[in-house]
């Protein structure tokens, strides 16, 4: 597993889903689908995302 950043490869938005997917090793799509659907949950599920966009790095 590698650092939590957000890469410069296979990003649509900010990367953060991308991110994710790299440290816990799993496919970029699969993480954005996970998020898709948990986006018809009620919850600070985007709140979160805008978070992690401003807090996670940049990958070098």
């Amino acid at each position: 597993m590698s650092a939590l950043a957000r890469p410069r490869h296979h990003r649509v938005i900010a990367g953060v889903c991308a991110g994710l997917a790299d440290r816990f090793g799993l496919e970029p799509w699969t993480v954005r689908i996970i998020f898709l659907v948990s986006c018809l949950l009620p919850g600070p599920q985007f709140l979160i995302y805008l978070a992690l966009w401003l807090l996670l790095p940049q990958e070098a």
